[in-house]
């Protein structure tokens, strides 16, 4: 466990953590409602949602919330893309 944060440490967190994650929303939501992702990078994204998901599985083990929540809803994110993207590349569409 890591040690404790004072309260304005915390909200430091979580605002940087909120600040990163909803930046990337924008995209996803255009991604999966055009369905398009000629312009993305299988390999990056595989690479990126390896990454969150790492973070996120160190954030639990450091007890460290704002890594946690963020990671979490950015991996959920990142994960459909790179399942729509996974799809399009299978069926050829890359």
């Amino acid at each position: 466990m890591a040690a404790p944060h004072s309260p304005a440490v915390a909200v430091l967190g979580y605002v940087a953590a909120s600040l990163t994650t909803v930046s990337f929303i924008p995209q996803a939501i255009k991604t999966l409602r055009s369905g398009d992702t000629t312009a993305i990078s299988l390999r990056m994204y595989l690479l990126f949602t390896s990454g969150i998901a790492l973070w996120g599985i160190y954030g639990l083990f450091t007890g460290d919330g704002p890594l946690i929540v963020a990671n979490a809803i950015t991996l959920l994110t990142a994960g459909l893309i790179l399942e729509r993207k996974a799809r399009a590349v299978l069926a050829g569409r890359r």
